[in-house]
């Protein structure tokens, strides 16, 4: 275990330096430059260990000075601040740890403070079908820092049906403009932590994230109001999680409009309510059931455009569902779909004949 003035690099990432100070499970890491980085602790691996301090046996023993000994504390690191930090941007963030097996992997929550400020926040979590809120988190965060919230499964995501998170900004030793203390709340749409394209690029990241945003630009995002019958709506799709495993759902029109595109979503949580029991080839022919179906279905409607997202991956669906094409449906055109759309991850097929 790193401790302080070990020399370490980042495990997962570039730098490195020497930990001036250990905060529960983040090392404080100083670079050459004199920046100080907070690292999550079990990222750091040591280079160079601290030197030991000298003991009894390695030097002789000599009279205490007569003089009173003056211990010098640590002084706090000067805050640096940025030319648009007097701004709030406050961000909370969910970066899986394995995202190509979501089913399995476990979840970092984060949240960045983007601003020269200081913030007192708590971090809050509730489900639907309770009345009440849990905090899950509270403590104070440094300007221009992002702070690990916790480490959570598949488990809790039942509990977070709704996240809130609320704050107070200061400044400490200067004078500073006023900032209201506010409480932002966002609902949650779980089944996204199952869905590979959901996850996407941040500034604050180097790996895609679910990013929902508390304040931007001085601006607390706006309260999420919920009708009734929206509310209802969830709590059937609630109670469909928790059946048997059925077959894939059916979820487009057999006769679409003309010169309408038709989407179809192939991420396997959209397609099956449970994988347990499926084998990734089981899971891969299920998805070429489903593109085989909606294929058929509009096969003699010439011109017809069909948005098939796979997802990016490694590419294998994306692989398997072009050799189907050219096997079985040799005059049909594909290429990929628009980026702005659908990101890399989906397939355009123009039907031709």
């Amino acid at each position: 275990m790193a401790q302080v003035n070990d020399i370490v690099r980042f495990l997962n990432q570039m730098g490195g330096g020497r930990i001036t100070r250990i905060v529960e499970n983040m090392a404080y890491v100083e670079d050459e430059d004199g920046f100080e980085q907070p690292v999550l602790l079990r990222e750091c691996v040591v280079v160079e260990s601290a030197k030991p301090k000298p003991t009894a046996y390695d030097k002789p023993i000599a009279p205490l000075p007569s003089k009173e000994v003056v211990v010098e504390t640590a002084k706090p690191m000067p805050v640096v601040e940025t030319e648009d930090g007097d701004e709030l941007n406050i961000v909370l963030a969910y970066e899986p740890r394995g995202i190509k097996h979501l089913n399995t992997t476990t979840y970092d929550a984060y949240l960045v403070n983007d601003s020269n400020y200081y913030l007192y926040f708590t971090y809050l979590t509730k489900s639907d079908n309770e009345s009440e809120w849990v905090m899950r988190y509270h403590d104070m965060v440094e300007p221009n820092i992002q702070v690990h919230i916790e480490e959570f499964d598949h488990t809790l995501l039942t509990q977070m049906d709704r996240v809130a998170v609320q704050y107070v900004a200061f400044k400490e030793g200067k004078g500073f403009k006023l900032k209201n203390p506010a409480l932002v709340e966002h609902r949650l749409d779980t089944t996204k932590f199952y869905k590979m394209h959901c996850f996407h690029d941040n500034e604050y990241f180097d790996t895609p994230v679910i990013s929902l945003d508390i304040v931007k630009n001085d601006r607390p995002a706006r309260m999420i109001t919920v009708s009734s019958a929206d509310l209802e709506r969830a709590m059937k799709e609630k109670r469909a999680q928790d059946r048997p495993q059925r077959q894939p759902v059916k979820k487009h029109e057999k006769h679409a409009k003309k010169n309408e595109i038709i989407e179809c979503d192939l991420h396997i949580n959209e397609l099956l309510d449970s994988t347990a029991g499926l084998s990734n080839k089981d899971m891969l022919e299920v998805q070429l059931d489903e593109f085989r179906r909606v294929m058929n279905e509009n096969i003699k409607r010439k011109g017809a455009k069909i948005v098939f997202i796979h997802g990016k991956g490694e590419g294998v669906l994306r692989k398997a569902l072009l050799d189907e094409l050219k096997r079985k449906y040799p005059r049909c055109e594909a290429q990929d779909a628009s980026f702005r759309e659908y990101g890399f991850g989906a397939t355009l097929i123009t039907i031709r004949s």
